[in-house]
């Protein structure tokens, strides 16, 4: 009898310990999808790490230049009425802005023709700008290249899985399955970079425009501050 209750405790440890490998699911891992999707996901790595550089770099420098001093113009205004225009000068240096560097090359023209000003003050608005959409574009051309990207990834992990049922004769449906769902990892990812893109260069653009509109409506303003009568 004692035998007997030792061999089966052998046999129940057994029968239990396999089925609980049976009930538990095999756990698919994120990091185990992104290995298997292929030498795609290098390059959609790279345009991820380039995207995400310029938006942080480009978000921070704009953020900076949004820094908008509100008392700018109105010092400027009292300082020009006063004929204070070294004063001027040097708040529009203190600044060291957007706004403030195209100001103050109008007040070096102060005494040349309106035009003149106005053509320097555009020249410098055009260049500000320029600085601030720099690399901009390049989170565009990443929100359309890694989608196809992706993409390409898939359709040549699907002709590699359907040349290998061409050599074996045999279509087996959980290979096949099996295959497309890890290939089908590089489109979810170059669409989700693509996303991320896309979502990011139209904040960054949204940023550009507000200062855009600022500095066009108080460069207006200072035209017409020159008209004014200086004291």
């Amino acid at each position: 009898m004692l035998l007997q209750i030792d061999s089966t405790q052998p046999l129940d440890t057994m029968m239990t310990a396999a089925e609980q490998i049976v009930q538990e699911p095999e756990k698919l891992r994120f990091i185990d999808l992104l290995i298997k999707g292929g030498w795609v996901m290098l390059p959609l790595a790279l345009l991820l790490l380039i995207g995400l550089v310029i938006f942080i770099e480009r978000y921070l420098t704009i953020r900076k230049a949004n820094r908008y001093e509100k008392n700018l113009m109105v010092q400027v205004k009292q300082s020009i009425l006063s004929g204070k225009l070294e004063s001027a000068l040097a708040i529009c240096r203190n600044n060291n802005g957007p706004l403030g560097r195209m100001l103050q090359k109008g007040l070096l023209r102060i005494g040349r023709p309106i035009k003149e000003i106005e053509g320097a003050i555009e020249n410098v608005g055009k260049l500000e700008v320029a600085k601030l959409e720099k690399n901009i574009n390049i989170l565009g051309i990443i929100a359309g290249i890694a989608p196809m990207m992706g993409f390409v990834g898939t359709i040549i992990g699907v002709i590699a899985i359907f040349h290998e049922v061409e050599l074996a004769g045999v279509i087996d449906i959980g290979t096949v399955s099996g295959g497309l769902y890890v290939k089908m990892v590089s489109s979810a990812t170059g669409l989700i970079i693509g996303i991320i893109a896309y979502i990011g260069y139209h904040i960054l653009n949204e940023m550009v425009e507000r200062i855009i509109l600022r500095m066009e409506t108080d460069a207006i303003e200072f035209i017409d501050l020159l008209d004014e009568p200086v004291s």
